[in-house]
């Protein structure tokens, strides 16, 4: 007879001055999903581990590294706990957490690399969200470009709900990757490439709450990079091995 083997689901929250979001966070976590859940501190300086040690919520608060590094500082820390699957919680709370659950269903049966919480299967819901419009039309031009390229058809590669596997994780080499927010491209890029499969749920975002975001500056020169991680693919993919793919 099998013996059915449980996963360990760990969520990670990434909080960078995410603070006065925590508790009513918290209090949305799917715990009959979640075995544990921690923060990964990018240096806020707001005083967001005391409130942590409050909750009851392990906090490791590191040096200032960015999205790409704080990501990549929980991932280490997650897999060291023993965490199978891994969820990313971004600290703001922008994204309704209700993704998690099908997210985690998603990736067991279907045996996924990485499931993305994706904001448009609903294509006009993220406007009726908050979306400005200038965002929603360039998620939607470079998602166009890059499935072209990565050879996929996915609603989405801009989202910060996500559920990696610890299969797909390890897979990768994370050495040359970014620690500013071209991270969150390059390893579904990455992932991708290693042939793992990447699948989809449903998730909402709300514009008009407090959060915190990338400015139309920094989302310009986020999205040139991704044409230089398309390039490397592209390059990986004709036999000539990258920093990132080989």
């Amino acid at each position: 007879m099998e013996t059915k083997i449980n996963k360990k689901v760990i969520g990670v929250i990434l909080a960078y001055k995410h603070a006065q979001f925590l508790e009513d966070l918290y209090k949305t976590l799917p715990f009959d999903i979640l075995d544990s859940v921690f923060i990964s501190n990018d240096e806020s300086g707001d005083g967001i581990e005391k409130i942590a040690d409050k909750l009851g919520i392990p906090c490791f608060s590191h040096t200032r590294m960015g999205y790409g590094g704080n990501m990549k500082f929980g991932m280490k820390k997650a897999i060291e706990m023993g965490a199978d699957y891994i969820v990313e919680i971004h600290g703001d709370g922008q994204f309704d957490v209700d993704f998690i659950r099908p997210a985690i269903e998603k990736i067991k049966k279907d045996n996924c690399g990485l499931v993305l919480g994706t904001r448009f299967f609903d294509k006009l819901q993220p406007i009726k969200d908050g979306m400005p419009l200038i965002k929603y039309v360039a998620n939607r031009s470079l998602t166009f470009i890059e499935n072209i390229i990565l050879g996929t058809w996915l609603g989405e590669f801009h989202t910060g709900a996500r559920v990696y596997s610890k299969e797909a994780i390890q897979a990768v080499d994370l050495t040359y990757t970014s620690n500013a927010p071209l991270f969150g491209f390059e390893i579904i890029a990455q992932i991708i490439f290693k042939k793992f499969k990447v699948g989809e749920v449903p998730v909402r975002s709300y514009y008009n709450r407090p959060h915190s975001s990338m400015n139309l500056k920094s989302s310009a020169i986020y999205a040139i990079k991704t044409f230089g991680t398309l390039f490397s693919f592209l390059c990986a993919r004709l036999g000539f091995k990258t920093r990132l793919f080989y």
